[in-house]
Parts: C-alpha cells; structure tokens; sequence
C-alpha cells in the first residue's frame, strides 16, 4: 500500500506527537517519525510541517547554539498545539475505530447492522 496520501492527512497530527513531551530541531523530529514507523516521511515535508504548525500558533520554537555546526532551532507545542492534538487524536481513535470495523467486518454481518440501523 502506498502510504503517502495517507500521511499527507496526517503529517501534522504525528509532528505534534512526536514532540509532545520533548522538544525537538528538525532532523531531530524527522527521525523520532521514522522510529517510530513512519518510514516514508521526507524531511522537506516534516520542515514544511514545522513552518505551518509554527506559523497557525500551534508550536513555539527557539535556538540553540550547537558545538558542531549550525544553531539549531527547536520546536516545542504550546497550549494551541496541544489542544489541536487532543481533537485530532479524538477524532483519529474514532475513525481508526470505524476502519478496523470496516475491515473486519464480513459482508453479511454489515448488511445485517446496516438493516438493523435502517
């Protein structure tokens, strides 16, 4: 399966994630992503991802010398982000919930909960 349209929907909720309980730089965050199993993320989308989520007031940022090369610049979610990653987590368990009944389902058995509901 081609995942990538998939994380295109989801990119920003999985940044949030990623830097609930620590903060992160960017090369930082693309790779907590594919530890996590998000194998597939490029790094052009997840600095993309930073600039808007910084931009629309979801995350704070900050820079920090750094001995071997450049500064870098840190990302951290605020009360905004924090409040958007609730409401998408909700709504991602629910339709997660959905998915897997849809899949797990026979065709019989939605026929007979959807003649039920009717």
């Amino acid at each position: 399966m081609d995942t990538t349209q998939l994380l295109k929907g989801v990119l920003d909720v999985a940044v949030l994630a990623v830097i609930r309980d620590d903060d992160g730089y960017g090369y930082d965050i693309v790779r907590r992503l594919r530890a996590a199993g998000i194998v597939d993320v490029g790094d052009a989308s997840v600095y993309g991802t930073l600039r808007r989520l910084y931009s629309a007031g979801m995350l704070s940022s900050y820079v920090v010398p750094s001995e071997g090369g450049p500064h870098r610049k840190y990302y951290g979610i605020n009360a905004q982000g924090s409040s958007m990653l609730a409401a998408h987590t909700k709504d991602w368990k629910q339709f997660a919930g959905i998915m897997s009944e849809l899949l797990s389902t026979t065709r019989s058995q939605r026929s007979t909960t959807i003649g039920e509901k009717a």
